[in-house]
């Protein structure tokens, strides 16, 4: 006899906390708490040393909007749409920094990072993908973007089109008219600033720190260099439409200004720079794309475009300075018009369009269900992307060209370190193939990122959390692989040209252990001259290698939402608002720690 299992003991009220046993929802407090527990279960031991919580931020939920509707379906089987909502998303932004000590992401020539043709790691959670080749942003944030060192390729997003060029010349710039303090529009219900806003932003600190999080309707502007950190800089109240996800541009920022992008539940955007209060909507009223924007983020090096996923899996690149109209699909451009169609690249506007005087400046289609997370190649030309249908899709957004698409071993992909399962998988970009898959949580991966400062030339190192409240650390190395029983060659699913991929995997297979995870560029142009997209499909685990993690501790009672790494700390948040700080072990000056020694 089948029996339901028992409903999990805390029952989800949508967006603002819990539902009480008499059914009243609790409104939850909306000052901020810091504290430092310490003790056993607020430590974690790896090769390198231990590592102590050092502070827990609470980030208190606001109370509801009294236009928004309560949710009063307690049902936890329940399979009505709910609010959609995305825990505490954070992005750091280090105004002063110093070099770090370990440099991150050396490899044998002594670049720091990877180049385009090296090996990405991308880190499937059946709900999230990880890319060696992704690293950490400068910014912190946890995103992928091109680092200092790093080889770019000389292509530019649009650079030719010269009616996209002459737009962004000519076009009368738009400006953040709006201000905060004094706004009466029904979309900002109110923000809360701090009393000496102006005595705190003119003193500064050896190190700043800045921090932005959203958490339900609300949105922080922290300062973390600051002893009272607790205290938000400002804190931004919306009324029905919830920020899912914001960025902040690392190319424009400076102590007297920042621009960051802000996405919503609405499908608005918002361009606001928390120096001055002054905003600026975008897709307002979703007048170009009415579903909710699921993850933002600027193009690397540019000063004015953004990317933005909407729920409707569509990807949309917007300018801050150019004024919206109703978007009309120009003709559509199939990547893929055989069987696989489902899988491939709509282009409803091409960078290449002659008309660039208003938003979108490019428009595409890449999935019929949500998605949830993308990130940009260090080389600035390749894009990952992953979705609730389970792939994961490599993109060359440079030239609008869908290459490969990789299909997870359970449900849909969550998040994406260049995708909901318990799953984290590494991929090889420049193989195209998948290299070991992760087994050690017991619930949906939420969020993957490599850790720079842990990184050589033999050896990766990359976090993962997940709902399971569990953070896990892994070493990613050949001769750490498990290697499975099954030793058959790969069977693939390329699309008309099978024979010619994989002669080019074959010969990478061939290669010794010693060089597998050094870059393979004549590779790299091999695959790039098919021009065709490839489809993968599930690689059967039974010849997956298995990498075990080095590290498993749970280290917040609540699901986790994220991880980012810094030279000093690591950093977790929680679906409720908790933002802690684990420091690392300190070393020698003297003598670093490498992973190998450590190992």
């Amino acid at each position: 006899m089948f029996v339901f299992p028992p409903p999990p003991p805390r029952v989800s009220a949508g967006p603002y906390g819990t539902i009480s046993s008499g059914g009243a929802q609790i409104v939850v407090e909306t000052a901020n708490t810091l504290g430092h527990p310490t003790g056993p279960d607020y430590c974690f031991s790896v090769g390198e040393g231990t590592y102590t919580l050092r502070d827990d931020l609470y980030l208190a939920t606001p109370p509801p909007h009294p236009s928004e509707a309560p949710v009063t379906n307690t049902n936890p089987l329940a399979t009505a749409p709910s609010p959609p909502t995305a825990g505490t998303k954070l992005s750091l932004v280090p105004l002063k920094h110093r070099h770090p000590t370990l440099q991150p992401l050396k490899n044998s020539s002594g670049s720091k990072g990877f180049d385009a043709s090296e090996s990405r790691i991308s880190a499937d959670t059946d709900g999230m993908e990880d890319g060696s080749d992704a690293g950490v942003t400068g910014s912190g944030s946890g995103t992928s973007r091109s680092g200092d060192g790093l080889q770019k390729s000389a292509e530019r997003f649009g650079a030719g089109n010269a009616a996209l060029a002459a737009s962004m010349k000519d076009v009368k710039k738009r400006k953040q008219k709006s201000n905060i303090n004094k706004n009466n529009s029904s979309f900002i219900s109110r923000i809360i600033p701090h009393d000496i806003l102006t005595a705190r932003l003119a003193k500064r600190y050896d190190e700043e720190l800045f921090a932005f999080a959203n958490i339900n309707r609300a949105l922080h502007w922290l300062d973390l260099s600051h002893p009272k950190k607790q205290d938000p800089l400002s804190k931004i109240l919306f009324t029905k439409s919830h920020p899912l996800c914001h960025d902040v541009n690392p190319l424009t920022q400076s102590s007297s200004h920042l621009d960051v992008v802000i996405g919503f539940s609405t499908g608005d955007i918002m361009w606001f720079d928390p120096m001055s209060n002054k905003y600026a909507r975008i897709n307002k009223n979703g007048q170009i794309n009415a579903h909710a924007v699921t993850d933002i983020k600027w193009l690397p090096d540019s000063e004015s475009l953004f990317l933005a996923t909407h729920m409707d899996g569509s990807m949309v690149v917007y300018d801050k300075d150019k004024e919206d109209a109703i978007f009309v699909p120009e003709e559509e451009i199939e990547s893929d018009k055989g069987e696989k169609k489902e899988f491939g690249l709509t282009i409803k506007k091409s960078v290449e369009s002659k008309n660039q005087k208003t938003n979108p400046v490019a428009y595409w289609t890449v999935s019929r269900q949500p998605i949830n997370a993308f990130a940009f190649s260090p080389d600035c030309v390749h894009l990952a992307v992953v979705s609730e249908d389970g792939c994961l899709r490599v993109i060359d957004y440079v030239k609008e060209k869908l290459l490969d698409v990789y299909n997870g071993y359970y449900g849909g992909l969550l998040c994406v370190c260049w995708g909901q399962d318990d799953l984290v998988c590494i991929w090889s970009f420049s193989d195209r193939r998948i290299v070991a898959r992760c087994e050690g949580h017991h619930s949906w991966v939420t969020g993957v990122a490599f850790d720079p400062w842990r990184c050589d030339e033999r050896t990766y190192r990359f976090g993962s959390v997940g709902e399971d409240c569990r953070l896990l650390l892994w070493d990613f190395s050949v001769g750490m692989l498990h290697r499975p029983k099954t030793t058959s060659a790969r069977r693939g699913s390329t699309s008309n040209h099978g024979a010619s991929f994989s002669t080019v995997a074959g010969r990478l297979r061939a290669e010794s252990q010693a060089t597998r995870l050094q870059s393979d560029t004549s590779l790299a142009d091999t695959v790039q001259e098919l021009n065709e997209t490839v489809y993968h499909p599930v690689e059967a685990r039974s010849r997956t290698a298995v990498l075990p993690p080095i590290m498993s501790k749970v280290v917040d009672p609540e699901p986790l939402a994220s991880l980012l790494f810094r030279e000093d700390a690591i950093i977790t948040t929680c679906a409720d608002g908790h933002i802690r700080t684990w420091d690392r072990p300190r070393l020698n000056k003297c003598s670093q720690v490498t992973l190998s020694a450590a190992s």
